[in-house]
């Protein structure tokens, strides 16, 4: 599950407009307020080539990249880059799909007003509703902000158009690692445009354990006050790191039950709950020990009621790295009618200041070289008492995706999570 799936425009995992609230995230803390994809893949076969072997394979043959199996999309004959050098469309209005809460408007105004053009935001809740609009051909979206869970079948269905580098110059400000990422090898479809971690969040004037996988299961005399993530990736995955495999895409079956006689021995010594309200349950002290997604934590402290200090919450990822990192892409889709401003409007989103002020509204970071703890600290972006929420270049390198799996453990993985979580 992504973080923002299951958010809607009035649910509770929505979070408020600019002008919904009275003061910003800058204000507040100047202030110092420490206080469809298997239709999609129908007839498709699965063209790109992997590195170091085969890469398993998903529906319709299509492979599964994995760090150690990188895959490079093909360039169909009649799916190919835009030519270099065109001007910008005029009298445009940029069609733009995304999650909702996920990008902060007045960037989008601004990119708008120096392009002369308009732009439309549609919203999604969830993966497979954003995919299904698209597949239905119904809809002509310029860009899209997809997962690397569904970028082999866009590629396939040849719903994303291929690059052109030539418009994105400021590619150069990604980590290094983005510039020929496992999943996208040469970067030929994508760009990225957040990234995060899973961690633990707790209450640091409640708990008093060391944070580590297993602080959940040790949490016995704190019944009524843990709560998992409600996603069988994350959720499974716990269980998994405690007892030491850092293989979150497992195939074996042995494991995959292990991890859910786990999770239910946790249920049966803390009454855990699962939900994705980290970002609401810990500062508030509902809960006062929460697997949480760094992006969540890091904006976690405008929900601490009134007078109550920021270093109450505590947010933490293995100093080793060794934990579930994953990211969102920004891609250019074929049906849309401007081609030359989604490249442009990709380009705006990798300045850094951009990113910056696209981080100030939704709390996930670009990563971008100019991205770092030092600078969002000093914007009065981020407390430095969360500064553990910032993901770092060495968490890509070291850290553990949770990728697409192979259909059959696919479903082993929900049976076993829908098994744990039946009644919770």
């Amino acid at each position: 599950m992504h973080p923002r799936e299951g958010w809607t425009e009035g649910g509770i995992r929505r979070r408020p407009e600019p002008e919904e609230n009275a003061i910003s995230r800058r204000q507040l803390l100047g202030a110092g307020a420490g206080l469809a994809a298997g239709a999609l893949l129908a007839g498709c076969g699965g063209s790109g080539s992997s590195g170091g072997g085969a890469a398993p394979t998903g529906a319709g043959g299509v492979p599964l990249p994995r760090p150690n199996h990188p895959v490079k999309w093909p360039i169909f004959s009649d799916n190919k880059p835009i030519a270099a050098g065109l001007k910008p469309e005029t009298g445009a209005t940029l069609q733009i799909y995304n999650w909702v809460a996920y990008i902060n408007e007045a960037v989008i105004k601004n990119f708008c007003k120096k392009y002369n053009c308009k732009y439309t935001l549609t919203t999604f809740n969830t993966l497979s509703e954003a995919m299904a609009k698209l597949g239905s051909g119904q809809f002509n979206f310029d860009i899209f902000f997809p997962e690397i869970d569904v970028l082999g079948q866009l590629v396939e269905a040849k719903m994303i158009r291929p690059l052109n580098h030539s418009y994105i110059p400021n590619m150069v400000n990604t980590w290094p690692d983005y510039h020929s990422p496992f999943y996208d090898v040469d970067a030929q479809y994508t760009m990225p445009y957040s990234i995060y971690t899973t961690g633990m969040a707790w209450r640091k004037d409640k708990v008093n354990l060391t944070p580590s996988w297993s602080m959940p299961w040790q949490a016995s005399n704190y019944k009524g006050k843990v709560a998992l993530l409600d996603d069988d990736r994350e959720g499974i995955s716990l269980a998994l790191l405690r007892r030491g495999i850092t293989d979150l895409n497992t195939t074996s079956t042995a494991q995959i039950q292990r991890a859910g006689k786990d999770l239910q021995q946790l249920s049966a010594l803390t009454n855990v709950r699962i939900d994705n309200n980290d970002y609401t349950d810990v500062p508030t002290g509902k809960t006062w020990i929460h697997q949480a997604w760094s992006g969540d934590m890091a904006s976690a402290y405008e929900y601490l009621p009134k007078g109550t200090s920021v270093d109450v919450i505590g947010y933490w990822f293995p100093t080793d790295h060794r934990g579930p990192v994953n990211n969102d892409l920004i891609v250019n889709l074929k049906s849309g009618s401007n081609p030359v401003l989604s490249h442009l409007f990709i380009n705006y989103l990798l300045d850094t200041n951009n990113a910056i002020e696209n981080y100030s509204y939704y709390g996930y970071m670009s990563p971008l070289n100019g991205v770092t703890p030092q600078r969002l600290i000093s914007e009065k972006l981020l407390p430095p008492q969360l500064s553990s929420t910032v993901v770092l270049p060495s968490y890509f390198r070291q850290g553990l995706y949770e990728l697409q799996l192979p259909p059959a453990a696919n479903a082993q993985w929900e049976s076993t999570w829908n098994t744990f979580s039946k009644g919770l």
